[in-house]
C-alpha cells in the first residue's frame, strides 16, 4: 500500500463541475412562460357610495392584515366585497385569503371575484387554481376551459401554463385524463400536443409523452421546449438516441440557443468533454456575455487542465454576474495555485465568504501560506477559523496535521492529532490519521491500538485492516496476520487497487511471488501509482524478469520522478 496522504485535490469532477450550471435532468423543462396574458377588460364597478361604515370595514380588514390576523382581515374585506359588489374588493379578499393560507375564504373570495369580473383570466386562474389545490378538478374544469378557449396567444400560454397548475396533484392518471379532454378540441395546437405529453410523462407513459411531442414538432417545426423535452426522454432510454436526436436538430436549427444547451450537458453527463466545451463554445459566441455557459466552460476547460482557458472563462463568468460568486473565487484560487501564483491564490480564498465553500476555502488558503513557507502562520489561521460542526472541526485538524507532514514535521503532526483526539476521541477520521503518523514516528503500538479501536467503531473500515497489514507486511513481521488482514479489507473494498497492492507486497514478504505479482499487476493496471510500480518491479526482478522491472520502474519515473520509494527501489537493484 504507497504512504497514505491526505490530499486537497480539484473540488470538481467531470460531472459535479457542472452541478452549478443547472444540471439536466430527467423532467419536463420548465414552462416558456409563467402565466396567461390578456388584455383584459375593465371590470363593470357597482354604483356604490363609499360610506363610512364601508370605509371603516375596508380599514378593519387592512389592519387586521397588518397585525398579522389574516383571517380576520379576509373576513371583513370578503364581507364588504359582497355588500358592495365590487370586484376590486373580492380580489383584495382573495389575496389576503392566500396570503394568510385560509382556504376555504379563498375560494369564496375568488368565486366572487370570478362572478363579479367575467372576463378577467386572472380571476379565472386563481379560482381554478384554488380548486385544483383542494384536489377538485371537475369543479375547476369549467374554469380552465374558459381559459383555453380564448384564441391565438393567450390560449397557447394557458396550454404551457396547464401543468403547472396542475403540478400538485398525486392522481397523475387523472391529471392527463383532464388534459387530454381540455386538449381535445384543439388538434392542430402544438401548444396542446406539448401539454399532453407534460401530462404523459408525469404519469409514467414515455412512448406516448414522445408520440404528442413529435406531433408538436410537426405543427410547430424547430420549437426548442419540445425539443428538449424529447431529447430528455430519449435520454431516459437511450443516451446516444438523444444525443442524435439533438445532433439532427441542430443540423436543421443551428441557432437553437436552449438546445445546444441541452446537448452539452449531456455530452458533459457521457463525458465527452472536448466535444461539450465545443458546443458551450458556440453558446457563448451567440451570447457572450451568458454567466452561466462562461462558468461551464470554465469548469470544463479546468477539468481539461487547460488553466490558462479556464482563468479566463470563470472572471468572464464573474463580470458577466454569475449567480455564485463565491464558488467561483474558489476555482479561480485552485487555478492560481496550480499555476503557482501563490500570491493571487491566497487573494482569491480570501475573497470567499461565509457559506457552503468557506471552510474549504480557508483550508486552501493556509495550504497557499504553507507553500510560502508560512507555516506557522497557516497553522495559526486554521486555527483562528471557527468551525460550525464536529465535522468541520475534524477537517480543519486534519488540514494542520498534512500541512505538518508535508513539511516533514512528523512530531507536531502526531501531537495535533493527538490533541484533535481528546475533544473528539472516537473520531473515525482522526484515528486512522492519527495511526498514520504514530507509524511515522515507528509507534507501532499506538498505531495498533488506534486502529484497532477504529475497526470496533466501524468494524466495515476497510482502510483500518489495509493500513495495519501493510505495516506488518512493510516491515516483515507477523506476516500471516499481515496477509489475514490485507484479505479481510480486499473482501470490504474489491475494486480498491492500494488494498491489492498492499495484498500483493504481504504475499511477496511471505515468498509467494507468482501470486504476489498478480495482485500487483491488477493494481498498477488500475492505478498508474509510483509505490505500486515500486513493489511490482520488484517483484518482477526477484523472479527474475528484470528487462521488465526495469520498464515498469523507467515508465512510472515519468510520471513521478521525484517519489521517493520509487527511487529508492532503484537505487536498491541498480
Amino acid at each position: 500500500m504507497p504512504t497514505l496522504k491526505l490530499k486537497f485535490a480539484l473540488l470538481t469532477s467531470s460531472i459535479l463541475a457542472l452541478a452549478a450550471c443547472a444540471p439536466l435532468k430527467a423532467k419536463p423543462p420548465a414552462d416558456p412562460v409563467e402565466k396567461p396574458r390578456t388584455e383584459e377588460k375593465k371590470p363593470s364597478l357597482p354604483n356604490q357610495e363609499l360610506t363610512a361604515q364601508s370605509l371603516y370595514q375596508y380599514l378593519v380588514g387592512e389592519m387586521a392584515l397588518q397585525r398579522g390576523q389574516p383571517e380576520l382581515a379576509a373576513e371583513a374585506l370578503l364581507d364588504l366585497a359582497k355588500q358592495t359588489r365590487d370586484p376590486r374588493l373580492a380580489k383584495r379578499a382573495t389575496e389576503t385569503a392566500i396570503q394568510g393560507r385560509q382556504a376555504t375564504q379563498a375560494g369564496d373570495a375568488a368565486a366572487l371575484w370570478q362572478s363579479l369580473d367575467p372576463d378577467s383570466a386572472q380571476a379565472t386562474q386563481t379560482a381554478a387554481a384554488l380548486l385544483i389545490n383542494s384536489g377538485r378538478l371537475d369543479e375547476a374544469r369549467p374554469h380552465l376551459e374558459k381559459l383555453i378557449a380564448t384564441d391565438g396567444e393567450s390560449r397557447a400560454s394557458a396550454f404551457l401554463h396547464l401543468n403547472q397548475m396542475l403540478a400538485r396533484q398525486r392522481d397523475r392518471e387523472a391529471v392527463l385524463a383532464l388534459v387530454q379532454d381540455l386538449a381535445k378540441p384543439y388538434p392542430e395546437s402544438p401548444e396542446a400536443h406539448f401539454s399532453i405529453a407534460q401530462a404523459a410523462w408525469s404519469a409514467g407513459k414515455r412512448q406516448e409523452a414522445v408520440a404528442e411531442l413529435r406531433q408538436a414538432d410537426r405543427l410547430r417545426p424547430g420549437w426548442e421546449p419540445a425539443a428538449v423535452f424529447q431529447g430528455q426522454a430519449l435520454q431516459q432510454v437511450s443516451a446516444s438516441d438523444a444525443l442524435e436526436f439533438y445532433r439532427a436538430f441542430l443540423h436543421d436549427y443551428p441557432k437553437s440557443i436552449d438546445v445546444r444547451l441541452a446537448y452539452a450537458r449531456l455530452l458533459v453527463s457521457e463525458k465527452s468533454y472536448p466535444q461539450a466545451r465545443s458546443e458551450f463554445q458556440l453558446i457563448l459566441d451567440d451570447a457572450p456575455n451568458n454567466a452561466e455557459v462562461s462558468f461551464a466552460v470554465g469548469l470544463l476547460a479546468l477539468q481539461a487542465s487547460d488553466l490558462a482557458a479556464a482563468d479566463n472563462y470563470l472572471k468572464r463568468a464573474l463580470a458577466a454576474g454569475y449567480r455564485d460568486e463565491d464558488l467561483t473565487h474558489f476555482y479561480l484560487g485552485q487555478i492560481a495555485e496550480e499555476r503557482k501564483q501563490l500570491k493571487q491564490a491566497a487573494e482569491w480564498f480570501a475573497r470567499v465568504g461565509p457559506g457552503e465553500h468557506h471552510l474549504n476555502a480557508q483550508i486552501r488558503y493556509a495550504a497557499v501560506l504553507a507553500k510560502q513557507g508560512k507555516l506557522d502562520e497557516a497553522r495559526q489561521h486554521l486555527q483562528q477559523t471557527q468551525p460550525q460542526n464536529n465535522a468541520q472541526r475534524t477537517l480543519l485538524i486534519q488540514a494542520e496535521a498534512q500541512l505538518l507532514r508535508e513539511g516533514k514535521r512528523h512530531q507536531d503532526a502526531f501531537d495535533v492529532l493527538g490533541k484533535g483526539l481528546e475533544t473528539l476521541p472516537n473520531q473515525p477520521e482522526l484515528l486512522y490519521d492519527h495511526a498514520m503518523a504514530a507509524e511515522k514516528l515507528n509507534l507501532l503500538e499506538v498505531m495498533e491500538k488506534d486502529l484497532r479501536q477504529l475497526i470496533q467503531i466501524k468494524p466495515d473500515n476497510a482502510h483500518a485492516y489495509n493500513a495495519l497489514g501493510y505495516t506488518f507486511a512493510e516491515r516483515g513481521i507477523r506476516l500471516e496476520e499481515a496477509r489475514q488482514l490485507t484479505e479481510k479489507a480486499l473482501s470490504l473494498a474489491p475494486n480498491d487497487p492500494l488494498i491489492m497492492d498492499s495484498l500483493g507486497w504481504a504475499l511477496f514478504r511471505q515468498g509467494e511471488y507468482e501470486q504476489a505479482a498478480e495482485w500487483l499487476r491488477k493494481a498498477h493496471e488500475l492505478r498508474q501509482d509510483p509505490e505500486i510500480a515500486a513493489h511490482l518491479g520488484e517483484v518482477l526482478w526477484m523472479q527474475g524478469k528484470r528487462d521488465e522491472a526495469l520498464k515498469v520502474w523507467q515508465s512510472a519515473l515519468k510520471l513521478a520522478p521525484e517519489n521517493d520509494v520509487l527511487r529508492a527501489v532503484m537505487q536498491k537493484f541498480k
